[in-house]
């Protein structure tokens, strides 16, 4: 599974303005869908942010949730401007964030594959300090394409 070749640049926003937690992923979610499928996965997703924050710490949050309003698996990222609050497990304010949205029925589970694959790229931005080095959403997936690269010679 190549989480590159499940972005698209027009789902990636590398500008957004540092605002609240809710309104990050409303954002990021109206990128997406729209209307009441739109809010239908905010609510989710903040119920979900309540049961314990999607921040895993060093400036990344990865939200996630299923919902019947995809019928795919559906990825948007997001860089703020500025760091901003999310209730990390590291208590450190966020900058990328990472939406996955999947539908209920999943065939090969690829909604958990994705998660843990962007845990796995996560890590690679921090360690390397690449999270502001993008400056468009080409850059951004190339940046990806070469992580994925790099991690699979090591295997």
């Amino acid at each position: 599974m190549n989480l590159a070749s499940l972005l698209s640049k027009e789902r990636i926003n590398l500008a957004l303005k540092p605002n609240k937690k809710n309104k990050v992923i409303e954002d990021l979610v109206y990128s997406v869908k729209k209307g009441s499928d739109a809010e239908l996965i905010v609510s989710t997703l903040l119920k979900r942010e309540e049961l314990g924050s999607t921040g895993i710490g060093k400036g990344i949050a990865i939200p996630h949730c299923r919902s019947l309003a995809v019928n795919k698996l559906e990825i948007a990222i997001g860089r703020t401007t500025k760091p901003i609050k999310f209730n990390a497990i590291d208590k450190k304010p966020v900058s990328l964030i990472f939406l996955i949205i999947a539908p209920p029925q999943d065939p090969g589970n690829q909604y958990l594959i994705t998660l843990g694959k962007i845990v796995q790229i996560a890590k690679e931005l921090t360690k390397k300090d690449l999270l502001q080095t993008p400056e468009t959403p080409d850059e951004f997936i190339s940046l990806i394409n070469q992580i994925e690269k790099d991690l699979k010679k090591r295997k």
